[in-house]
């Protein structure tokens, strides 16, 4: 069962392509299940996000695709959504998808929110110190698990992304994030875009999966595609290092409903 979760359109404003050749190229990959998850509106950072309005559009396109491809994929629709008050909107949270990514793409910086994982702000790395930053960061992650909102944890470790790392132990540092995912229930994703990215390892890392996996929380699989290319990328070497781990079994959604599945 080849199953790929997190994957946007072009209705966010930063990926190209459009929704049928997603699904084409995803049936080539003999991709079973496959889930679209665009950023979801918000009153913040309007520009890498679709509007309130067109999410009408985005959720009658994925329906109209999944009526249509019916017979050869199983299409699944989600909204991945910022985890940052109070832009939150509770026409998303109320959506009728079939699940909710959760992640954090923003920190508190002083009286400003700091993109982190955008490049035109990678220079607050190095006016605070890294350590802070990565416990920022997962007490974000740890307080968004708390809420109980979400179904799958965004891209786990995206802090790394430009490969500043703490001093500090990360696992040590992710230990009370992750018992608060695995006390809600959430799914991590593993998620390959950080392949594609400075830090060049999947999200989150293998040692942090490890980790997971002692504390039973289930998983997922993503690429995080903004393009066609992106579409199943580096899977098989993603599906090796999660058995070795020893997982065997990774999650889907339907309707919130989670259907575990054998890989």
């Amino acid at each position: 069962m080849r199953v790929d979760l997190h994957n946007h359109t072009s209705l966010c404003n930063h990926a190209s392509g459009s929704i049928e050749d997603y699904i084409k190229k995803a049936i080539e990959l003999k991709i079973n299940i496959y889930g679209f998850s665009d950023h979801a509106p918000m009153n913040f950072d309007k520009k890498y996000r679709m509007s309130i309005l067109q999410s009408k559009i985005y959720e009658k396109n994925i329906l109209e695709m999944k009526k249509k491809y019916a017979n050869k994929i199983k299409i699944l629709l989600a909204y991945e959504v910022d985890y940052l008050h109070p832009y939150i909107l509770d026409e998303i949270l109320q959506s009728k998808v079939d699940y909710l990514i959760g992640s954090v793409h923003f920190l508190r910086n002083k009286n400003s929110i700091w993109g982190f994982d955008n490049p035109k702000f990678i220079g607050v790395y190095k006016s605070k110190n890294i350590d802070d930053i990565w416990q920022e960061y997962f007490d974000a992650i740890e307080h968004m698990a708390k809420n109980n909102i979400f179904d799958i944890v965004g891209h786990l470790d995206l802090i790394k992304v430009f490969n500043f790392l703490p001093k500090k132990d990360i696992k040590l540092i992710a230990l009370k994030a992750l018992k608060a995912i695995k006390k809600s229930n959430m799914v991590l994703e593993i998620n390959t875009a950080g392949l594609r990215k400075p830090i060049n390892e999947t999200y989150p890392s293998k040692d942090i999966l490890e980790l997971a996996f002692d504390l039973n929380i289930n998983i997922t699989f993503s690429s995080d595609a903004h393009c066609i290319e992106d579409i199943g990328y580096k899977y098989e070497d993603t599906i090796i290092m999660a058995k070795k781990i020893g997982f065997t079994k990774c999650a889907i959604f339907e309707n919130r409903d989670i259907v575990l599945y054998e890989f």
